[in-house]
């Protein structure tokens, strides 16, 4: 196991950051760390990373103790916080010796930072002082360090934040390279980056997972509270009070006076109904398709009940 969380929770003063969360993330995986601002996702990473205590609950990384064991875990996990802490008076290759020697890595650290400089396509700025660096180029020298000691598990809270499209999808090419090796868990606002580079998401809202499933399930509409939907178009115009009386629709859109979006939790049943609801009412149907559902949309689904709540681990940490 390379992740392993046991009702992890959080209170700063009166206010839950985190509330008994509990996951596990297999050897391997990729992971999507979902939720809106302020719901916990950046102090789940703290604590994760050793940088913050948990209130309660327990982290394992590759089966050792967050709070027992802060030195086996600082040596098999690789962490980028949100804000990238850098030391910009430092050149980029220095500061990669530097973060070497932290992990004592000995003989090894001059092949290994050529090795980063490489992986991460700095070889251009080495000689820059970080300072200097764009933040793109800065985001490669935080993942460089992260990646220095070889983890086994890899945290990266919002890594492409701020950057601009070329930026992005430089990085997240080089986390799809090096998750081959390692278990990644990945916190981002943005669900194209989810869709391509996981296979596994968690929903967090008001410091609870309210959801947890591969990402094909969820794409398919078969995650947690996932609905899907059938897009129908008869000949004649239909009412939402006739509607109202089919009994396997969760929700209704009406597109057109004669075409709507109809939303079930089981698609199978509702094709059913819905073939003998028209035959009932003489309706001809000229189209009926399966409308998949999107990762975004699931999100704002999950995310949008409840007032939101502010994360004050970036005040406390």
């Amino acid at each position: 196991m390379s992740l392993k969380i046991e009702a992890l929770t959080k209170v700063f003063h009166e206010q839950t950051a985190v509330d008994h969360i509990s996951f596990e993330i297999q050897p391997g995986n990729v992971v999507g760390f979902l939720g809106p601002n302020g719901a916990g996702k950046s102090t789940t990473m703290k604590i994760i990373s050793g940088f913050i205590p948990a209130t309660s609950g327990k982290a394992f990384v590759c089966g050792f103790d967050v709070a027992k064991d802060p030195m086996e875990v600082k040596r098999r996990l690789g962490y980028l916080p949100e804000k990238n802490p850098l030391y910009e008076d430092m050149y980029v290759r220095e500061f990669l010796e530097f973060t070497a020697g932290i992990y004592q890595l000995g003989k090894a650290t001059k092949s290994r930072v050529a090795e980063m400089i490489h992986i991460t396509g700095l070889e251009k700025e080495v000689r820059k002082k970080i300072g200097a660096l764009s933040k793109g180029y800065k985001q490669r020298v935080g993942l460089a360090q992260a990646l220095i000691h070889h983890p086994k598990v890899l945290v990266l809270d919002e890594p492409t934040s701020g950057l601009d499209p070329n930026q992005i999808v430089a990085i997240r090419a080089l986390i799809q390279q090096v998750s081959s090796e390692t278990t990644v868990l990945l916190s981002t606002h943005i669900m194209q980056e989810v869709q391509a580079m996981c296979n596994r998401v968690i929903i967090i809202n008001q410091g609870q997972i309210v959801a947890d499933n591969p990402i094909s399930e969820i794409q398919s509409g078969r995650g947690a509270e996932a609905a899907e939907s059938l897009l129908v178009e008869w000949a004649q115009e239909v009412t939402d009070a006739l509607l109202e009386k089919m009994e396997h629709v969760a929700s209704r859109n009406q597109l057109s006076p004669v075409s709507w979006r109809l939303r079930a939790e089981d698609i199978g049943l509702l094709r059913k109904e819905l073939l003998r609801f028209s035959v009932a009412h003489n309706l001809d149907i000229i189209s009926l398709q399966r409308e998949q559902v999107s990762l975004e949309e699931t999100f704002r689904n999950l995310t949008t009940k409840g007032a939101d709540t502010p994360d004050t681990s970036q005040e406390e940490a």
